[in-house]
């Protein structure tokens, strides 16, 4: 049985919303709305039970469209996701979690220091050679050829952040699941060169529109017709920037692992077949009700029937790995999260670091000023973002955090 509610939002647009349960702002409807009232809409807006304020798109929301696409509704995180990987490790098996936190933060640079010029943190001071390697490999010559094209979508950090972590909300965990196993889950996406390619984009879409005098209910709606030669560079510059966004997690997951190594008795091995990987923050090209069209997700998970995804909490509450049920109303999609209640000066606003720490209490993690913005009250609950899907996904795994890794600002 279906859970979804359906919003009109005019001149028979409409937006299939799974809300029952969880608050939707409704500065986030009115969004839904204008998103769902552009000409190239197909079929309508699907809406997830995390779905919050965005910019142009909300956040946890699936753009199906015919014959165009809104850079902005990707935004620029490009190829922003999750990866989580079973060991055989037991929570036991680490005798200092705050020895253990400290290694993985050694072994990804994580947070964003210096404005992310020289010297920044968040980025390798020296990139090691695999790390160059790889960007040799798969990257070099396409994103050559795209900036030539482009020049204003050319990032200052590209090679030396393949394999970092980022700030905000972008995270590194340990997590025990119901069977006592570990899981190291991480999320993060294409950093400085993502950005870069989203933000130039939604600019020339936003000259586009003018120049042929194309009236938006919101210029961060701003399109690229599919026809135009516009859109066929933007395509070419996303996919590489959400294959950039898989490798970078790929080459986390790797140093992540050599790093906890180090504090077991060496026998730690990685589960063949429990390894999940998913965008959510991505355009992807699919059939759905018989036609061949654009996906965009914004925040959200595809959940194809069978597909494995996962979705966190806040770095206090509970993880999921879950299997899609192929709800077609939803495109194919469930949540990426639990979806923010607020935004992050109004949670520095009103939590003290007194209140972050008790609400993190029992997870290794920063529990200063700097993750203040993080702290799980500004989240919704996830308990009742998972009931709002139950007809999206089922749970597989259930996931508690015991140690967490915030980029630092």
């Amino acid at each position: 049985m279906s859970t979804f509610e359906v919003i009109e939002a005019g001149n028979g647009h409409l937006i299939k919303a799974w809300k029952q349960g969880v608050p939707f702002e409704e500065q986030a409807i009115e969004q839904l709305k204008k998103t769902a009232s552009l000409p190239f809409i197909f079929k309508h807006v699907a809406a997830m039970p995390d779905c919050h304020l965005g910019i142009g798109a909300t956040i946890g929301t699936v753009l199906p469209t015919l014959g165009a696409v809104v850079p902005a509704a990707v935004g620029v995180d490009i190829g922003c996701g999750m990866m989580a990987t079973r060991t055989t490790l037991k929570r036991k098996d680490f005798a200092d979690l705050h020895e253990v936190r400290l290694a993985i933060e050694a072994a990804v640079p994580c947070g964003r220091t210096n404005n992310g010029g020289q010297g920044d943190r968040g980025a390798w001071g020296t990139v090691p050679s695999f790390v160059q390697a790889r960007w040799d490999l798969l990257f070099a010559n396409d994103y050559d050829v795209i900036t030539m094209v482009d020049p204003g979508a050319r990032a200052r950090n590209t090679v030396n952040q393949l394999g970092t972590l980022g700030s905000g909300n972008h995270f590194i965990e340990l997590s025990e699941d119901e069977n006592g196993d570990v899981w190291i889950v991480l999320h993060s996406g294409s950093r400085g060169l993502g950005n870069k390619i989203g933000t130039y984009f939604t600019s020339v879409a936003q000259k586009l529109c003018e120049k042929f005098f194309i009236a938006l209910p919101d210029k961060d709606l701003a399109y690229l017709p599919v026809d135009t030669q516009e859109f066929r560079n933007y395509k070419r510059a996303v996919e590489l920037a959400q294959r950039f966004a898989w490798d970078n997690r790929i080459i986390m997951m790797e140093n992540i692992k050599s790093a906890i190594g180090g504090y077991t008795d060496g026998s730690v091995c990685f589960a063949e077949h429990e390894t999940v990987h998913c965008h959510h923050n991505y355009i992807a090209w699919e059939r759905h009700f018989g036609k061949d069209i654009t996906v965009t997700r914004k925040g959200a998970v595809r959940a194809q029937l069978g597909d494995l995804g996962i979705i966190p909490g806040s770095m206090g509450a509970k993880s999921f790995i879950v299997r899609g049920l192929g709800n077609r109303e939803s495109f194919c999609t469930c949540s990426h999260g639990a979806g923010r209640t607020m935004g992050r000066r109004e949670a520095e606003r009103r939590f003290t670091v007194d209140q972050h720490a008790a609400a993190t209490m029992g997870i290794e993690c920063d529990k200063t000023a700097s993750t203040l913005d993080e702290t799980p009250a500004c989240y919704k609950d996830i308990d009742s973002v998972m009931a709002a899907q139950s007809d999206l996904v089922e749970i597989v795994h259930t996931l508690k955090q015991f140690v967490n890794v915030k980029g630092q600002k």
